[in-house]
């Protein structure tokens, strides 16, 4: 009988527990929607009618006369398909070179011995902490050396790889069991082949973190590309989107639709790829 009553007390209070699940949920809602709100108000302001007022307090999110007419006349009126089809391409090829050179930088740091790799890999990650804004004007003066100014390559030339990709895939390769790389090995393959047909496939989820990460980066780039391009046809959706400012004499409703237009991509982007980024089944295939 005392047993019975000692498991009653210690027994947790399921009103307790709903109410704390019910408390939980509305916390993280509340913090949801605050972080969505710009993306809500961009989108509402984006919607509006001319004679809408766009500043009124408190804000109003639902547009009283809906109209598509801001994206038309965005559309219309600037190259924004020259816009994204110069995006796509830099940032597509910003992501493949990043993949590839961080994940051969990434290898034998992870996986060879060899005398200087902790130097080598400290001196790489200490660059992390320097600004771009410091070696922005040695690589501008880089850049123009190489000829590579009003280029697509000139875009894409910082952006090659970077010290972020390298210790993010080291650590992803630090994860893959021995095993699989040394009975690699005992067929006959070559480091080259244990990188690429064993160590890839098995960071799946960090190559493709690495990749949503430098896509968004190089998407939303504006200094860079800014700094590098002076002709219109190589101009990048950024670009393209503060150019509306000095052509409609800074109306909000075009600048908010033009904004979209960049950000429709990128969050297409993110939920094509986001049931990727999750743990693969490469040490539970290991059996010992």
């Amino acid at each position: 009988m005392n047993d019975l009553k000692t498991k009653k007390l210690n027994s947790p209070n399921p009103h307790l527990g709903g109410l704390k699940k019910v408390a939980t949920y509305g916390i993280m809602s509340a913090i949801a929607l605050l972080m969505l709100f710009p993306l809500l108000w961009l989108l509402s302001t984006s919607l509006k009618s001319p004679t809408e007022n766009i500043f009124q307090f408190p804000p109003q999110l639902w547009p009283q006369q809906p109209t598509l007419q801001n994206f038309i006349k965005v559309w219309q009126t600037n190259p924004f398909g020259r816009y994204l089809f110069n995006s796509t391409l830099i940032a597509v090829l910003t992501v493949s070179t990043n993949i590839i050179f961080c994940a051969l930088a990434a290898y034998p740091l992870a996986r060879l011995n060899f005398r200087g790799r902790e130097a080598i890999l400290t001196a790489v990650i200490s660059t992390i902490v320097i600004p771009f804004q410091i070696v922005m004007i040695p690589l501008y003066v880089l850049t123009v050396q190489l000829g590579l100014k009003n280029s697509y390559l000139g875009v894409i030339f910082p952006g090659l790889a970077s010290a972020f990709g390298i210790f993010l895939l080291r650590q992803a390769f630090l994860a893959v069991p021995k095993e699989l790389e040394e009975a690699a090995r005992i067929d006959g393959c070559t480091e080259l082949g244990i990188w690429w047909h064993i160590m890839m496939p098995a960071i799946r989820p960090a190559l493709v973190t690495l990749g949503i990460f430098v896509f968004i980066g190089s998407w939303s780039d504006f200094l860079w590309p800014l700094l590098v391009l002076d002709r219109p046809e190589y101009y990048t959706l950024p670009l393209g989107v503060a150019n509306l400012a000095g052509t409609f004499s800074l109306d909000w409703r075009l600048v908010a639709a033009g904004s979209i237009i960049s950000i429709i991509p990128v969050l297409g982007l993110f939920l094509l790829l986001q049931k990727y980024i999750v743990p693969t089944e490469t040490a539970t295939g290991v059996k010992g």
